[in-house]
């Protein structure tokens, strides 16, 4: 060795097979899986996705409802409509039954 430099501190080869061994444990617990903390975030999430899901299912049900409603009205309308012309069908038949009969009953008495 020349003068001023250090000796290793490792001068035996025990003292390199120790150091050696060492840098091996701790380069292998770098990879080695460390405990997992339990979070509640898991708990959270089941529970927002959960809520999404009731919020989801709730817009649904509620599409459903109005469509369904809507059907309903579109069908009363159709038959208060239908129902509508039907009277004026009997009313303009009746009209011009009462007409025939007067126009009938009217040329008898002239007569």
């Amino acid at each position: 060795m020349k003068p001023g430099m250090r000796q290793p501190k490792n001068n035996t080869y025990a003292d390199r097979m120790t150091a050696a061994a060492e840098a091996k444990k701790a380069l292998q617990a770098k990879f080695r899986p460390k405990p997992a903390a339990k979070t509640t975030e898991f708990v959270d999430r089941q529970a927002v996705r959960a809520a999404e899901l009731e919020a989801v299912r709730a817009a649904r049900a509620a599409e459903r409802d109005a469509k369904r409603q809507a059907l309903e009205d579109a069908e009363r309308l159709a038959r208060e409509a239908e129902e509508k012309a039907r009277e004026e069908r009997d009313t303009a038949l009746r009209s011009r039954q009462r007409a025939d009969l007067l126009a009938m009953y009217g040329k008898q008495r002239r007569r």
